[in-house]
Formats: C-alpha cells, structure tokens, sequence
C-alpha cells in the first residue's frame, strides 16, 4: 500500500500567495520527438529553478504547480500509463447557465511574496519551453485585502483546514502508479463588477450564503436557494466532499476588467466536475453577473514523477 507524502507533492495544497501567475500554454505539436525531449529537459530545470529561487529569494514563500491536460498527456506520453480519472475536460451544461471547455496543454501556477520572483520563474520557465509551446493565456492575480476575493468575502471557507488539506488533495492508494499527484481544474471568471456593488449588503451576503464582515454561515432560510455555498456542494449520500480551492483576483481596471481565477485541487477529478455541475444545475448566483472565460483539467505530477519524466522513462 503506498501512502500520501505531501513532501513528495507539488504545490497543491499551499497558501495562494501574494503575486500569482497563472499560465496556460499550448503545444504546437510540430515535432512530436522535440517536444518530447523538450519536456524531459523542463522537467528537470523547472525543479533546478525553483531550488535556485528559494535560495535567491529565501523569504518569499515561492510556490509552484506544473500541470498537463489529457492531450497533452497522451502526446508527450503515448507509451506511459494514465491517471485514471485524466480527461479532456468538455464543459458542463444546466437550464440557464454553462462553463465553457477552452484549449491548453501545459499549466504553470507560481505565487511567491513579490511579483520579482514570480517573474524570474515564468522568464526562466519560458527559455525551455518556448521552441515548442505557445502561449494561450497569462493572468496576474494579487491577494487582496484580508485575502479576501475580489467580490469582498472571505476565501477559502469551504476548503479543508490546513492540516487535512493534503488528503483532499493528492491523490493515494487508489490510484498507486500516480500517488501524490493531483487533479487541478482552471477557470477563469469575469464578473460584472458594477451590478455587484449596486446590491445591497444583504443581497450579496444571501448570494453568497456568508455574513460579508464575519464569514458567518447563514441559517439555509436566510439564503438564497441559489446561494454559492449551498449551489456548489457535493454531498454523496450525504456526506460533503471537498477540494483545495483558491480563488484569485485579477484585475485590468483601466479596461474595466476585473475577475476571479479559480484553481481547485482535488484528490479525484470526479468530486470538482460534480461541484462544477451542481452549480450549473441550481443556477449558482455567482453566474448571474459573470462570465466564464476559460476551464480545463490538468494533471499535476508528484516531484517523483517529474523526475521519471525527466529521466525519459514515460515515453
């Protein structure tokens, strides 16, 4: 039986950091053997860098996840097995609203204390990932005020405490050949930010399911039967399932563009898809006044497996 160690994880289950990057880039798939040998090269760099940076940048807290979509799973790797739950995530649809599926083959999230040492990551990422990927999406997210979200209520209440946050996670036993690695969902949301502050205090709480000053729960005939926090839950025979979630603002106010980056971290694919179609399906108020710009599935290797790829072993 193997066991979780999250010191054998990637960064899935961490703070979200005060500067945050979110990269999602796309294989041009012209040289299938460059992109091969490409990604070994990557793989043992990336981990060099970050070693490197923690030393150069010793108090900023850098932390990374390196991710790939099922696609790019199998055009990397068409020899190696699979996660079991890996797929090409193709959008979830309810009576009013959906969430679209967008293109992406290789997901980086970095978050550190300054936007310096983000930078030099992403720099340095890009030198050995450029001659065979392009770039589909960059987004700069900050922490916000008491880290809360951009909608100003607090963040990360219904993702587990600290200490159990890793068996919610990485993944274990049950999928043994990818143990501490994890199932990442990316979703870009932007909201319409004037409707949002036009509603009332209570409004917005009911919407949310939350008081906005206390983060207390509301009673369930104090919400909205469409409130966020009832909308989005997962409760198998009625037990509440759980990710890692961070939701991180971004925001270009010149354009008047101003947003959520959701990234969810899950020990199984099938718990965040539920989530995702049980917002749809109860209209999930947060839907009302947002527009969902990207969403797809990565898988997010343990450190154990990045060295395998590294070595040429999963070709």
């Amino acid at each position: 039986m193997v066991e979780i160690n999250p010191a054998k994880a990637q960064d899935v289950w961490k703070d979200i950091g005060q500067h945050v990057s979110f990269v999602v880039l796309s294989l041009t798939r012209e040289n299938q053997a460059a992109a091969q040998a490409g990604i070994q090269e990557f793989a043992d760099r990336s981990q060099a860098i970050i070693r490197s940076l923690r030393i150069r940048a010793a108090d900023d807290s850098l932390k990374v996840s390196i991710g790939f979509s099922n696609e790019a799973w199998e055009y990397l790797f068409p020899n190696a097995a699979k996660p079991k739950e890996l797929e090409t995530f193709t959008g979830v649809t309810g009576p009013e609203y959906s969430m679209p599926a967008t293109a992406g083959d290789i997901f980086l999230h970095i978050r550190a204390k300054t936007e310096a040492t983000v930078y030099e990551v992403v720099t340095q990422y890009r030198r050995f990932l450029k001659d065979f990927t392009t770039v589909v999406d960059e987004t700069k997210g900050f922490r916000y005020f008491e880290g809360r979200a951009i909608i100003g209520f607090i963040d990360g209440t219904e993702a587990p405490e600290v200490q159990d946050a890793a068996e919610y996670a990485i993944i274990g036993d049950e999928d043994p050949a990818f143990v501490n690695g994890s199932y990442a969902f990316a979703q870009k949301w932007q909201h319409d930010m004037d409707f949002w502050n036009q509603q009332k205090t209570e409004t917005q709480e009911k919407a949310v399911g939350r008081e906005k000053f206390t983060d207390l729960e509301l009673e369930d005939e104090d919400k909205f039967a469409n409130a966020h926090n009832e909308a989005s839950k997962f409760e198998p025979d009625g037990v509440e399932q759980k990710i890692v979630r961070m939701n991180v603002p971004f925001s270009d106010p010149a354009q008047d563009v101003t947003g959520t980056y959701f990234i969810g971290y899950a020990r199984s694919w099938n718990v965040t898809k539920n989530m995702l179609q049980n917002m749809v399906d109860n209209s999930d108020f947060l839907l009302t006044f947002s527009t969902l710009l990207t969403g797809q599935l990565y898988f997010i290797p343990s450190r154990d497996l990045l060295d395998a790829i590294a070595e040429g072993e999963l070709n």
